[in-house]
């Protein structure tokens, strides 16, 4: 037989050989999230009481960068990743800004009744002080997660000058 008839008659069996290749990738095994993983990662002791889902989703997000109306791993802002995270722990679907949601999401709280899952709000830029513009989940111990304009999705403390200086109101999810 002609060779160039053999390439022909074999290409599709070389074709699907080399997607199939090329689409092969090593599996990774992650390693399990349990508590002692979650507490390495936050820096904070996270116990059976807490709730471990809000913080092994927070996990996930960690560093993603912030884009200015982003919602997914590519890019995230404040917003969104509150609201994206809100839905996947607790099912609930929140208004898409933080002023939105503090004004139609949330009865406001002091900041003493914060507890695990509650949303911290801020001011960080000028105009009216009662409008946040951004928002976070409180964690535990002083903590939130959010997403930073400058560091991405992070975890900050709630006695750090610049968030005592820019704090709004925390709310508790209607």
């Amino acid at each position: 037989m002609n060779p160039i008839k053999q390439i022909y008659k074999l290409s599709p069996l070389l074709f699907c050989l080399l997607v199939v290749a090329c689409g092969t990738k090593k599996q990774v095994e992650k390693e399990p999230i349990t508590s002692d993983n979650l507490s390495q990662i936050y820096g904070m002791r996270i116990t059976s009481s807490d709730n471990e889902m809000l913080y092994a989703e927070g996990a996930k997000w960690l560093g993603v960068p912030h884009r200015y109306g982003g919602s997914n791993k590519q890019g995230v802002d404040c917003s969104g990743f509150v609201s994206i995270l809100y839905e996947q722990v607790y099912g609930r679907q929140l208004s898409r800004s933080s002023a939105d949601m503090l004004k139609h999401d949330c009865r406001k709280i002091s900041r003493d009744e914060l507890k695990e899952g509650d949303l911290v709000f801020f001011r960080t830029e000028g105009g009216r002080k009662k409008s946040p513009n951004h928002s976070g989940i409180y964690l535990k111990n002083g903590k939130f997660i959010h997403t930073s304009t400058s560091r991405g999705v992070m975890v900050s403390s709630l006695s750090e000058p610049y968030y005592l200086r820019t704090w709004v109101a925390a709310g508790r999810v209607k």
